[in-house]
């Protein structure tokens, strides 16, 4: 029998957080599989967690505890294991240790039991990791590598990762500030490490303080190895340096070649693939494997990506667009033009070409770089409900472009094809969490996907301004 399944067999656990993402689902059926005592509990009702639910049902050592947490849950376990998002106040967790039980969680947990000997490839950053995880992915598998790819990636249990890990086996873990909060508990780091940049996000979570947000960041290479390194770009090296904790060698990333065409577009994600290339050099995949892996490399769904072009309009998901610097590094890389002056655009007759669709739940980040880039690029706004949205309403009214309210994805998908025209983009990037109207990010992202695929079945003859060269 393995190291985990000793670890975890007959271990009275508690896992805080089931979701709908699939990552809790992962975690809770190898838990049971190793013969855990599982108490599964989560705010979410069971009429809400029915999907999730459904896949659990088989087994006999899971009790549930849903719409409600219970104390005693947390101060008779011998281990509890916390989701994600967490309040950094929680009662519950306070209990747990009062009581002296170990908090922990998933990817933290993976990190701790895998063998020694695995190359464990971490991925932060506020904006690009997951793009930079999974291009360093797809590259180390093309150098036929055994390379596994988990962290914050959707309906991924990297919990479950210890049932195929073998030793001299890579990892790229995903790693967002809530799960290297994890990586602080155990007091681990990635032997690679990578920390694409720091911007202000989440402050709803950290009360407005990025200093509790860089916190949890610094996780990330805090408690490495000299032996271990760190690739940052300038700024970040810069705040590392001042960081008295580290021991890892800190490396600078440099910029891809000028010649390598991208299919990715934007000068951010030319920075997210000198990440990876960096990563790749590191363990010494040839430069000719490495180049053709990122300029073939398509890039993540939901992250600029393109849909399909309909009447000559090109379509764009950008839904992982939670935070406003995401919505303008979109928009500068879709018309990299509008970039020039007030007066060279007039002298060359530049006009705004794209209609963003955007809007949501607030997270208490400064929106006003966006509203004052918004008419460089932007020929109209759709913006759809939430508690954000409302918050920018009177700012965004003052900007000289127009903007419409509407009441849902559906309605903005069907105005934006409505007044489209050739040559035009339709872009959407929220620049809001996806709180109120989705059940998360992915979702509003799969929404948009299933509009647009409906818009792309209707006959030219049925939308404005039909072309012959209608494509889909």
């Amino acid at each position: 029998m393995t190291k985990y399944k000793h670890y975890f067999k007959n271990k009275k656990i508690t896992l805080m957080g089931l979701g709908l993402l699939g990552r809790g689902v992962g975690d809770a059926v190898f838990l049971a599989q190793c013969g855990a005592r599982l108490t599964v509990t989560d705010l979410k009702t069971e009429k809400e967690l029915a999907p999730s639910l459904k896949k659990l049902k088989q087994f006999k050592n899971i009790q549930f505890v849903l719409g409600r947490h219970r104390v005693s849950d947390f101060q008779k376990a011998d281990l509890v294991i916390k989701s994600a998002g967490v309040p950094l106040d929680s009662s519950y967790i306070k209990e747990a240790k009062k009581h002296g039980v170990p908090i922990t969680m998933s990817t933290a947990l993976f990190a701790k039991l895998i063998p020694e000997d695995v190359t464990l490839i971490g991925v932060t950053g506020t904006r690009g990791k997951t793009t930079v995880a999974h291009l360093t992915y797809e590259i180390l598998k093309s150098d036929k590598h055994r390379v596994f790819l988990g962290g914050n990636v959707r309906g991924v249990s990297t919990l479950a990762l210890l049932k195929k890990i073998k030793p001299k086996d890579y990892v790229v873990l995903e790693l967002d500030s809530w799960q290297l909060q994890g990586f602080g508990d155990e007091r681990i780091s990635p032997h690679i490490a990578v920390f694409t940049n720091f911007l202000e996000d989440h402050m709803n979570y950290y009360r407005g303080s990025m200093k509790q947000y860089w916190k949890d960041k610094e996780h990330i290479f805090t408690n490495q190895k000299e032996r271990d390194v760190i690739f940052a770009g300038k700024d970040i090296a810069s705040r590392i340096r001042k960081n008295t904790q580290r021991k890892g060698k800190l490396i600078i990333v440099d910029a891809i070649p000028k010649n390598w065409k991208l299919k990715m577009p934007g000068e951010h994600n030319r920075a997210n693939a000198a990440f990876a290339v960096a990563i790749a050099r590191q363990v010494g995949v040839p430069q000719q494997i490495i180049k053709k892996t990122v300029e073939s490399f398509r890039g993540v769904p939901g992250r600029l990506e393109y849909l399909r072009t309909i009447r000559g309009v090109k379509i764009y998901n950008d839904t992982t667009a939670t935070m406003p610097e995401a919505t303008i590094a979109a928009l500068r890389a879709l018309q990299p033009t509008r970039l020039a002056s007030q007066a060279e655009r007039a002298t060359h007759n530049l006009q705004p070409t794209t209609i963003l669709i955007m809007g949501g739940a607030d997270k208490n980040l400064n929106m006003s770089a966006l509203l004052k880039e918004i008419p460089k690029y932007c020929k109209k706004v759709l913006l759809l409900p939430g508690t954000g949205s409302e918050k920018i309403k009177n700012q965004i009214s003052k900007i000289k472009i127009t903007t419409q309210n509407v009441k849902s994805l559906r309605e903005a998908v069907e105005l934006a094809m409505s007044e489209a025209k050739r040559g035009d983009i339709i872009l959407f990037s929220p620049a809001f969490a996806s709180f109120g109207l989705f059940k998360n990010e992915f979702d509003r992202g799969e929404q948009f996907d299933k509009l647009i695929d409906n818009a792309g079945q209707v006959r030219p003859s049925r939308l404005p301004s039909p072309n012959a060269d209608y494509v889909v």
